[in-house]
């Protein structure tokens, strides 16, 4: 069993393993390496699903279960050959791993990349919550998840893997002043090191070669499988967005994939999560989906600096968007120990080195 004692940080794939093998991670089929990532578990879609009326949270005292009356329109059966989850609806699918956390440790969800890139809003709920996407400490009880297609209604089966999360003991976030120390030791992103309540980053709209510098979902697509890898045209699903001026306006409600200005990296030692930036700096925001694992873009996984795609919603009004500015932030979290492999290094690692680039289910443009 893990020391909830005195060790602090985020717990790597050796010691999620661990839990694994203590049972305070089970699961009905069992959980298989496949699932295990440097610094998280993938979590994986059930038998079946509801659809909802409406998103709801448990609330304090009150299982998810007990609350299904109130919102379910209809049970969906996922064993045969799947279902179709329609954009603009909502679903409730309860998820095959349970937890049984010790009470030091929490946890805390996270959409995977590929789903995000989709505009594929999942969401991790339990019994007596109150928040999404966060576990608190001694948890015990099942988990689901939510999804809402927003741009593209999809074809899911059980076993799929579309959310994660990651475990932690303790408040492992580092300030300002321990980042401007990491970064001076080991640099953290390419050029000047934006530091406020996190690592900032820029949207890119002065692409080195040509002018595409994003993707925009089209409105009327047909249904992606989510099981199929490189099998879709892009065009039948996105629109190119171009600018020669350093310069785009979002349409409101709008989603679009950009990519960041600099390329970042998270050290071995370390993870890091996608977080929005101030609401104030305009009527958009950038979908925080995924975790960065230690080796993300650094030189012994392989990556030598990778960028960050930005998955944006345009929100009331249109929105001048212009190269270089400040979009988002990385916050990063120290790892009680180094996972025993790092995103890239000899693991399928899907976005390693990226650039612009929209989810493995699209050929490469």
């Amino acid at each position: 069993m893990i020391d909830t004692h005195t060790l602090r940080g985020v717990l790597p794939s050796q010691t999620i393993a661990a839990m694994i093998d203590d049972g305070a991670i089970g699961a009905d089929p069992a959980i298989t390496a496949a699932q295990i990532q440097p610094a998280s578990l993938d979590l994986r879609l059930g038998t079946h699903a509801w659809r909802v009326r409406a998103s709801f949270l448990a609330g304090k005292g009150h299982r998810v279960e007990d609350r299904l009356d109130e919102f379910t329109m209809h049970r969906i059966d996922l064993t045969e050959q799947g279902a179709v989850l329609e954009k603009g609806c909502v679903y409730l699918v309860p998820l095959m791993e349970h937890l049984a956390l010790p009470p030091g440790v929490q946890a805390v969800a996270n959409a995977k990349s590929s789903t995000g890139r989709l505009d594929l809003l999942t969401r991790l709920i339990t019994d007596g919550g109150v928040e999404f996407d966060r576990i608190a400490p001694g948890y015990n009880g099942p988990l689901y998840a939510e999804i809402c297609p927003r741009s593209f209604s999809v074809l899911v089966r059980p076993g799929m893997r579309l959310n994660q999360i990651r475990f932690r003991q303790g408040d492992a976030v580092l300030g300002d002043d321990a980042l401007r120390a990491l970064h001076a030791q080991t640099p953290l992103v390419s050029g000047t090191a934006m530091i406020s309540q996190g690592l900032g980053f820029s949207v890119d709209l002065r692409p080195s070669e040509g002018d595409l510098v994003g993707w925009r979902a089209k409105p009327h697509t047909p249904v992606i499988d989510l099981d199929r890898i490189g099998a879709y045209d892009p065009a039948e699903f996105w629109e190119r967005v171009t600018s020669r001026n350093g310069r785009i306006i979002l349409d409101p409600g709008a989603f679009y994939i950009l990519v960041s200005r600099e390329a970042v990296t998270i050290p071995p030692d370390h993870a890091a999560e996608m977080a929005p930036y101030l609401a104030m700096v305009g009527e958009f925001r950038v979908h925080y989906a995924g975790f960065f694992d230690p080796g993300f873009g650094c030189d012994v996984a392989g990556g030598a600096g990778s960028r960050g795609v930005l998955e944006v919603r345009c929100h009331e009004a249109p929105f001048v968007l212009e190269h270089g500015q400040v979009v988002g932030r990385l916050v990063y979290e120290r790892m009680t120990t180094p996972p025993d492999q790092l995103y890239g290094a000899g693991i399928a690692s899907n976005y390693q080195g990226q650039g612009l680039k929209l989810s493995k289910h699209f050929r490469a443009v």
